[in-house]
């Protein structure tokens, strides 16, 4: 998975909540465009309610798709 795929993710207008899954089945949820940042090998996932930041490496990153709400 690229950057690029999740800096569109990010970049949308307007924003919509988004899932990264991991190739270990781990599944993080971005559900705004400040609780995720990206550095070359890296996608970083900040949970603030919860006090919690997650680091992922992009080589991990299975898949990012659009967070479907029941």
């Amino acid at each position: 998975m690229t950057m690029e795929t999740i800096r569109d993710f990010i970049r949308r207008e307007p924003f919509e909540p988004f899932v990264i899954r991991l190739s270990n089945g781990e599944v993080h949820e971005v559900l705004h465009p400040e609780c995720v940042a990206l550095t070359k090998s890296k996608v970083v996932v900040t949970y603030p309610d919860a006090d919690r930041v997650v680091h992922c490496s992009l080589i991990h990153v299975n898949s990012v798709e659009a967070l479907q709400r029941a």
